[in-house]
């Protein structure tokens, strides 16, 4: 299937491993040009590099830290400056540190306030206006199935990935007569580094090994297993293409049917 964005312009952030490095490849894979960033330049170069080869697609690596503002923002500025211009926006960043409410601090709110929900904002004041003069934009920002069913320990993850639905559901209603799209994807358990390491830590916790804390997971799931990034990637992909043109203001989950709500 054709998804009509080759030759796009794209950014993604924290892409240097993990869902961001799958949606950049995914992104690639159909033709996008790419910017990626992350603070660590070696492992980030080292993944342009590998996205390069599997696809022949320009991709541009931005050493940057996004919960910092002005980093978040010059991310955005550099990959205009290279390209010309952005279409697709990807806001993705690690997640906070795993604690119970009486555990965190104000520095810890603090910090995931700006790692979690400044670092998409500072991102989007840079690339609106140019997908505005392109009349065409995508911006999706990844969550977390937390959102919809708050997950234990993960108080801050919880609460400021909330904020972000607020944002984009109030964003797509203010962008959408300039054929700018906006949409939310809130990942379940994706076997990733950052999820191992919940699992490690709440094995610690109750005394349990990594790998019966995945699979107490696991039983929770329909599909019974926890997703690969790139399954969570080709939501991305799509909701990034021309096939999903009267799709805005969405939150989607993609869970393996772990979330048991109705709406």
């Amino acid at each position: 299937m054709d998804l009509g964005i080759k030759g796009k312009i794209a950014a993604v952030s924290g892409a240097s491993r993990g869902l961001g490095k799958a949606i950049a490849l995914g992104l690639a894979k159909e033709g996008v040009n790419v910017a990626i960033c992350a603070r660590n330049k070696e492992i980030l170069e080292a993944t342009a590099e590998e996205i390069k080869k599997i696809t022949n697609t320009e991709i541009l690596p931005i050493v940057a830290d996004v919960s910092i503002a002005k980093q978040a923002k010059e991310f955005i500025h550099q990959t205009i400056n290279h390209f010309g211009t952005i279409h697709i926006l990807v806001t993705n960043a690690g997640g906070p540190p795993s604690a119970y409410f009486l555990e965190t601090t104000v520095e810890m709110w603090e910090k995931t306030f700006h790692l979690t929900l400044m670092s998409a904002l500072n991102m989007a004041w840079a690339a609106i206006p140019y997908m505005q003069k392109e009349r065409w934009g995508r911006i999706i920002a990844m969550a977390s199935i937390s959102v919809k069913q708050p997950i234990e320990r993960l108080i801050l993850s919880n609460s400021l990935r909330a904020a972000i639905v607020g944002w984009t559901k109030t964003l797509a209603d203010e962008v959408a007569k300039y054929n700018i799209l906006v949409n939310s994807v809130c990942p379940g358990y994706t076997l990733t580094e950052r999820v191992k390491q919940l699992a490690k830590t709440q094995a610690l916790e109750k005394g349990k090994t990594t790998e019966e804390i995945i699979k107490l997971w696991e039983k929770q799931i329909p599909l019974g297993r926890l997703a690969k990034p790139e399954e969570i990637a080709n939501l991305v992909v799509f909701l990034a293409s021309e096939k999903a043109s009267y799709l805005t203001g969405t939150v989607i989950q993609v869970d393996g049917g772990y979330y048991r709500g109705l709406l």
